[in-house]
């Protein structure tokens, strides 16, 4: 049975609010974003975020805890393996992960290299992890010079394959991003094999708009997948329907900055009428998080924060607004790496209770569970939903 028509879910990409229990495995103790970032600069000030309750879920300097939050608010931790995009995404959306997606910190093997070089016909430069703008300041030139791609990675489970838009056409560095996701399978099978073109001369690169993901398709079935079973409609926003590999979507809006995907999302959400709208802001990871930028960071959380009354307009009586993220990125911690971090989770809507704390879920697929409930179709596998413990009694 439905009890809820719509679901507006954006996912503030790398927003996380404290270390996990295991973070020390990966060498992220003490992490968390958000309230590191407001240790930095003296607060931060996010008033309609502190509205829905984000600092009683825990003490970040200049947010209020004191304030009656406006709908439920809690935080999940993650119970896959992992801290990247494609692990938090899919347990979102039910799916527990048993073992991590590969990395590479020394390059991919030379076994998947020389297919890789067979499979396109010719060499490649790089083979090591590197940020995106720095490999092509340091490889752009020989590459212009001799046709060969640049192969990277990161700490993210991801092969990335950058070109010069004159030397290689899109076209044929997709298709060289299709063969690596043919190659890239069982045990490197990579969470993401990514296209990253880019244009300029020597010291003046800049990376494009022309960007393309190939995901692995997700291993089990999502609440995306029930969602669409049931006859209702998932729109997604951003890189939502890349990190699904497009299954379980019936419409995606491209988008790329944050403030573009905010007004992607509202134009799609009227459209919608019922089902799920599913949106990533990318940039507070991209941008500022793995670039260490905490001004950045704090000003994109403000740029945000400004946006949701436009957000809380647009929902009608029989609406949820659910606010979360996927991993942590502290942008004060050491390295450029993601951290393993718990997630804030805010839930709105009339039909929602009020200065409501979840508390603690075990597992982000609690709230795949929840959605699926609320939305009258049939379970993922993976979560326990707390649907009946924040619907107003009626």
């Amino acid at each position: 049975m439905r009890k809820i028509k719509r679901v507006f879910l954006i996912v503030l990409d790398s927003v996380g609010i404290g270390a996990l229990p295991d973070a020390h495995e990966y060498g992220d103790s003490g992490a968390n974003t958000l309230v590191n970032i407001g240790k930095a600069i003296g607060g931060l000030k996010l008033p309609e975020l502190e509205k829905l309750g984000l600092g009683k879920i825990e003490r970040i300097p200049g947010i209020s805890s004191e304030l009656p939050a406006r709908g439920v608010y809690g935080k999940m931790a993650e119970a896959s393996p992992g801290k990247d995009t494609t692990t938090g995404h899919w347990e979102l959306s039910g799916i527990i992960l048993e073992r991590p997606f590969p990395t590479y910190p020394d390059g991919f093997p030379p076994g998947v290299i020389e297919d890789f070089k067979k499979a396109i016909g010719r060499d490649i430069l790089g083979n090591k992890p590197a940020s995106g703008t720095v490999i092509i300041e340091e490889l752009g030139e020989e590459h212009m010079a001799t046709g060969k791609p640049i192969v990277y990675t990161s700490a993210d489970s991801v092969f990335q394959i950058a070109a010069h838009e004159e030397i290689i056409p899109l076209e044929e560095l997709y298709e060289m991003c299709r063969k690596a996701r043919k190659i890239l399978k069982g045990e490197h099978a990579v969470g993401r094999v990514i296209a990253r073109p880019f244009i300029g001369s020597p010291g003046k690169f800049t990376r494009t708009e022309n960007r393309e993901d190939f995901s692995l398709e997700p291993t089990g079935i999502t609440m995306l997948d029930r969602i669409v079973e049931g006859g209702l409609s998932v729109y997604a926003i951003g890189k939502i329907s890349d990190i699904f590999a497009g299954r379980g979507i019936s419409k995606s809006w491209h988008a790329v900055d944050n403030m573009e995907t905010v007004d992607a999302a509202l134009e799609a959400f009227v459209e919608l009428e019922e089902g799920l709208l599913f949106a990533n802001l990318v940039q507070f990871d991209m941008v500022h998080g793995h670039r260490r930028n905490v001004e950045g960071y704090a000003r994109a959380l403000a740029d945000f924060d400004g946006r949701i009354p436009e957000l809380l307009a647009d929902l009608e009586s029989d609406d949820l607004l659910v606010i979360t993220a996927d991993h942590g990125c502290d942008p004060t911690y050491k390295g450029t790496d993601h951290t393993r971090e718990y997630v804030p989770l805010l839930i709105y809507g009339e039909r929602i209770k009020e200065d409501y704390n979840l508390g603690v879920r075990e597992t982000f697929a609690d709230l795949a569970a929840t959605i699926t409930e609320l939305l009258g179709v049939k379970p993922v596998k993976s979560g326990r939903s707390f649907a009946g413990e924040i619907l107003k009694d009626e």
